[in-house]
């Protein structure tokens, strides 16, 4: 299972206890909020995107939207996401799981500017029921992002 291989990349940071597991889903972004009791803004949600032949993963507040016009801009491509069925063929995680830490080889990391305004967010860890709460200098750490864009829109 994807959480399971999320659990063991933590474990070399000592961290895989932090890893939570819920009984209910935490697949979307008010699902989550709702399991942890914060703001939907909160919630660090992994959009995964078609760029050539591979996939990128771009983390974001679970309050804002991809401006497709500053998506071209920096990728110079069109926004595309990936379509259901190749979620996890190209991330390793299933929809409402995919998240930012131990993604398939290959697999680059972004993380949004929307996030910075926070000092705790939640990622998912690998499964439709999971989160990790970070702050933004451990998110930074942990999911070996590329680098800080700003691609969103309220």
């Amino acid at each position: 299972m994807s959480i399971d291989k999320v659990k063991a990349y933590f474990k070399q940071f000592n961290m895989e206890d932090k890893v939570m597991e819920f009984p209910t889903s935490s697949a979307t972004v008010s699902e989550a909020a709702q399991t942890l009791n914060c703001e939907e803004a909160r919630i660090a949600k992994t959009m995964s995107f078609k760029l050539n032949d591979t996939a990128i993963l771009v983390v974001m507040a679970g309050d804002v939207r991809i401006d497709n016009h500053k998506f071209k801009e920096k990728f110079h491509k069109k926004a595309t996401m990936l379509k259901g069925d190749e979620v996890e063929t190209y991330t390793g995680f299933p929809i409402g799981g995919v998240c930012p830490f131990a993604p398939k080889d290959g697999v680059k990391v972004y993380l949004d500017i929307s996030l910075k305004r926070f000092d705790i967010v939640y990622p998912a860890c690998g499964s439709r029921n999971s989160a990790i709460k970070l702050t933004i200098p451990e998110l930074e750490k942990y999911s070996k992002a590329i680098e800080w864009i700003d691609i969103s829109k309220n």
